[in-house]
């Protein structure tokens, strides 16, 4: 495939001789942006000068090598690749150099096609980084995007002195719902959810204000879900693997949208975010805690999530009998949930399904959005 003759490319030598090859080479390949250095010292001043795409450098030269100035550029311009060339084929010195961030390695004498190629392939893996980056980047912003207003509405909530706590469960509420209403026709789940959550933070034995906060921060556990493109959140076939890891994303989201915060209630609410799918034998994400490395709270809204997503209609299944949700949550004590806080679940169930049935009898009990 024909290069880009628009790549600028520095090829870094203490030998005229190579210098004249390898630029000759280059050129002869189609690359017309070719300049040459004597050393380190004068192609850091070259690059300052001038936006280059490649470096093509000798690894052994004078005063400074060519893997102390890779070093230096990974630091200072990271958006450079660079081949590395060598009289010494040692393999020692290969993986030091793409240790150190080298996209391709050529040992001298070299041909021409070999030349050619590292640096189509560097110039080609650049190009591919850039645009990942980019990617990342314009991802970021969207998700950014979706929740200044968001976040913007929870930072006067918290910085109201004369908002009274009514109120601030009712904004909890409200963004919550509008997280929720995404994949869901309402958000009934944040708010029978955060109810289980109440109930079984009280069971456990936590103290009265805590369980309060649990109530008001379970909510929201799933606001992460406003960065998870409608394609996965919204698909009603079974996930790919890929679906399955962007959607696993979202306990990340959540925490980065809520972290960081001085409000107490926030900064609970960033962890739920975060551990409410990490597993009691560590085999959940998004970080793989076990046991009680997870926080209490992320235990308690694990169980509390799960038996509402069993007991509820989804748009891919019926609700599941809660005898049959029971069972199935039985069989997952020490692997998905907390053995003695399932326990304790067993023994509020009475009052959770009073809260289901309560909750059903009058609808949606937040308003709408």
């Amino acid at each position: 495939m024909t290069p880009s003759v628009t790549a600028s490319i520095l090829v870094v030598d203490d030998e005229q001789s190579v210098q004249r090859l390898v630029k000759r080479t280059l050129e002869r390949g189609g690359y017309t942006a070719v300049a040459t250095a004597s050393s380190a010292k004068e192609a850091r001043v070259l690059l300052g000068e001038a936006e280059y795409q490649l470096l093509v450098t000798d690894i052994q030269m004078p005063e400074e090598s060519g893997l102390r100035l890779l070093e230096r550029m990974q630091v200072e311009r990271p958006d450079l690749a660079t081949i590395m060339v060598t009289g010494t084929d040692d393999a020692d010195l290969v993986n030091a150099a793409l240790d150190l961030g080298a996209y391709g390695y050529v040992v001298k004498p070299f041909k021409q096609s070999e030349l050619l190629i590292n640096v189509n392939n560097a110039l080609r893996r650049r190009a591919l980084e850039r645009e990942n980056r980019q990617h990342r980047l314009h991802l970021e912003d969207k998700v950014r995007e979706r929740t200044t207003e968001l976040w913007g509405a929870i930072q006067t909530v918290e910085r109201s002195q004369q908002m009274v706590s009514a109120s601030r469960s009712e904004t909890i509420s409200r963004l919550a719902i509008a997280a929720e209403c995404r994949d869901e026709e309402t958000g009934s789940h944040v708010i029978r959810m955060s109810r289980y959550c109440h109930l079984l933070a009280r069971a456990a034995g936590l103290p009265s204000q805590q369980t309060q906060m649990m109530l008001e921060a379970s909510q929201l556990h799933d606001i992460g879900k406003i960065g998870i493109p409608d394609g996965v959140l919204l698909k009603v076939k079974a996930f790919t693997p890929e679906d399955r890891a962007v959607m696993q994303e979202h306990a990340e989201l959540g925490y980065g949208i809520l972290a960081g915060s001085e409000s107490e209630l926030l900064r609970l609410a960033a962890t739920i975010a975060r551990t409410h799918h990490e597993w009691f034998d560590g085999t959940g994400y998004p970080v793989g805690l076990k046991g009680t490395d997870i926080p209490v709270e992320g235990r308690i809204a694990a169980i509390a999530d799960v038996f509402d997503a069993l007991t509820t209609h989804r748009v891919y299944r019926r609700a599941y009998p809660i005898g049959v949700a029971v069972e199935m949550m039985k069989e997952e004590s020490g692997t998905h949930f907390d053995p003695e806080l399932l326990d304790l679940f067993w023994c509020v169930l009475p009052e959770v399904l009073s809260a289901k049935e309560a909750h059903e009898r009058v609808g949606a009990l937040a308003p709408a959005i």
